[in-house]
């Protein structure tokens, strides 16, 4: 067991040392490859996906789905226009406001033909998108109501005569919650179709959103869509952007690391590029994939960068103080691959044997974090094992070497 890692240790050193063509080509691909991974990523929440098709959590949802108008809920909240000044002036001057002051009359007269033709336009599109379920809106009591007039459209006056009329328990129950007299709005429910292949959340909702304003005429104060989707939604997108770009931040903050250890800049920026090499291309390989980022896979790049860079630190100190007694890069890097290097070696590989437990899980997101987090380490090992230690050969950041 020992001679294998003495070969794997020397393998490493060897490739360090002769191999500077294979060292930095094999980093530019992986450069190109990364860049192009990560364009190609996308997020999402799809809940009934985090679990085997053999579960039974999987085929409950999926039932729920198939027969019950799916999972995942979503509202969009008409807001209609409030009353302008020339109907305030005309209200004002109708000889027949003091006829009947009771606070029954906003309700019903609130009923009008262009407000239900617009909760029927938005229900009617609604129901026409692919992966929307069920969709309950004002519009469905008023088909109810039609088919019990013997299929007779109900006149404004007289669905609010008919509100007027109903007790206030089954107002509670199944008309309140869709339209509000109080607040002039409107609001239409309906569930996402979650176990849908082809669905893609973000995508939805901006097509949504894109619709009702452009294609149905309303304007962007008039709807808002809210619900446990768009929550989600917001949260892993912002999360991503956050990921993404703290990264950046991240980086200049490991610089500035290795800057105050080593007193040092070209040795503190040697330091960076093997883990960051490693963290974005594990980023690029999950987008290669087509594998969407969630709340599991979006911390990989951090857990990684935080984890390997710790053997960047233990290389390159023991470098530095190899070197004063050497004098030598290539002796030097030999000395570091047989005694640091072995420790990042076993280190690493328990790693990764510790996160491929994750792989066992009935949990889908944390079998991708197992894998994906295991690759990020062998990536980061083999970078600072050879990317590293070549840098310091070419570079020379200890100052020149006695033959």
């Amino acid at each position: 067991k020992e001679e294998k890692k003495s070969y794997i240790i020397n393998f490493f050193s060897n490739v360090a040392i002769d191999n500077s063509k294979i060292i930095f080509s094999t980093t530019f691909i992986i450069i190109i490859l990364s860049i192009y991974g990560i364009s190609k990523l996308e997020v999402e929440n799809s809940f009934i996906n985090y679990f085997n098709k053999n579960t039974e959590i999987y085929k409950g949802m999926k039932l729920i789905d198939e027969k019950l108008g799916g999972t995942t809920p979503l509202e969009v909240i008409i807001k209609f226009a409030e009353k302008t000044k020339k109907d305030e002036i005309i209200e004002d001057d109708n000889e027949f406001e003091d006829w009947d002051e009771d606070n029954s009359d906003n309700e019903k007269y609130w009923f009008t033909i262009n407000k239900i033709e617009k909760i029927n336009k938005v229900h009617e599109y609604l129901d026409s998108l692919e992966g929307v379920g069920k969709v309950i809106s004002f519009s469905s009591i008023l088909k109810v109501a039609e088919q019990l007039n013997n299929n007779k459209k109900l006149g404004t006056l007289e669905m609010g005569v008919l509100y007027n009329k109903i007790p206030d328990s089954i107002k509670e129950e199944i008309i309140n919650p869709y339209i509000s007299i109080e607040d002039n709005e409107a609001r239409i429910s309906l569930r996402i179709k979650d176990s849908d292949e082809n669905l893609r959340r973000n995508e939805l909702i901006k097509k949504i959103n894109y619709d009702i304003e452009n294609k149905l005429g309303f304007k962007k104060d008039e709807f808002k869509l809210a619900g446990v989707l768009i929550l989600f939604n917001n949260l892993l997108q912002s999360l991503f952007k956050s990921q993404i770009l703290t990264l950046g931040f991240v980086m200049i903050g490991i610089f500035l690391m290795f800057l105050i250890l080593f007193k040092n800049i070209t040795l503190s920026i040697i330091g960076v590029i093997p883990n960051f090499i490693a963290a974005f291309f594990i980023l690029g390989i999950i987008g290669l994939a087509g594998i969407p980022l969630d709340m599991m896979t979006i911390t990989i790049a951090a857990i990684t960068i935080g984890i390997a860079v710790d053997n960047s630190i233990h290389y390159i100190y023991r470098f530095k103080e190899e070197f004063l007694l050497k004098k030598n890069y290539e002796t030097t890097l030999k000395h570091c691959h047989s005694t640091v290097g072995l420790a990042i070696l076993n280190t690493s590989i328990t790693i990764i044997f510790g996160f491929s437990i994750l792989i066992f899980s009935n949990f889908i997101p944390t079998i991708y974090f197992g894998i994906f987090t295991g690759i990020a380490m062998l990536l980061a090992m083999v970078s600072v094992l050879t990317l590293l230690p070549k840098l310091i050969l070419v570079i020379k950041p200890f100052g020149i070497e006695t033959k």
